[in-house]
């Protein structure tokens, strides 16, 4: 037997489709059709077992919850009910993540919009430091002009950052491409950091309802 096993079987190989039909597409093999004719019966089978409940239904049956339930077009819309008021997003996260997991997310989140908004110049808001001035009497001070004193456009005494003095500003060339592409990355930068921070919240908030419903584990049998 052991001499029988260790020479080489001929494997038989069904035939592919003949040249002269293959603009019918590929010849469907034996496996092919167990597939087909499981798939058809198993649809058989249920759509036997709707028509049997279908025919042994009972018209009086009533239940409270068809007081609630609603049809759109034929079909089932849902109960109107406090779940509804969640997406269907945060209803999937809420199914297959757990508390942990999403306040972990939430935290990697809250800490890169943090650093993001560290490395980003809000540009345009109100400055937030001073800068204080010392001079000597009262005069200097109903003469001091701030523009002169830092040598910039009254403009730009605004800003804590990137405040050009006036000869440089003599000796710039404005490239127009450049400030356009640089705007367009500031753009793109801000409305990252908006995302990141949307999703942020939106991770705390289904971690805290995920949380609030989670049940006590205690040990004994459940009253």
């Amino acid at each position: 037997s052991s001499l029988a096993n260790a020479i080489k079987r001929i494997t038989h190989k069904e035939r592919s489709q003949p040249a002269h039909r293959l603009k019918l597409g590929l010849l469907e093999k034996h496996k092919d059709y167990v597939k087909r004719a499981r798939n058809f019966h198993k649809k058989e089978k249920v759509i036997r077992a709707l028509k049997r409940k279908a025919e042994e239904r009972n018209e009086d049956e009533f239940y409270h919850a068809m007081e609630k339930a609603r049809t759109k077009d034929g079909v089932h819309d849902g109960r109107l009910t406090q779940a509804n008021k969640y997406t269907q997003e945060e209803l999937r996260l809420m199914r297959t993540q757990d508390v942990k997991y999403l306040s972990l997310k939430a935290t990697i989140d809250d800490k890169k919009a943090e650093r993001m908004r560290e490395s980003l110049h809000f540009i345009g808001t109100p400055a937030q430091n001073s800068h204080t001035v010392f001079v000597d009497d009262e005069k200097e001070v109903q003469q001091f002009d701030a523009a002169t004193y830092f040598d910039t456009p009254e403009q730009l005494l605004d800003r804590s950052f990137n405040r050009p003095r006036t000869s440089q500003i003599a000796s710039m060339t404005i490239n127009a491409p450049r400030t356009r592409e640089l705007n367009r990355l500031k753009y793109a930068s801000y409305k990252a950091l908006k995302e990141r921070l949307d999703r942020k919240e939106k991770l705390s908030k289904v971690a805290t309802v995920l949380a609030s419903k989670q049940p006590t584990k205690k040990k004994g049998r459940s009253k």
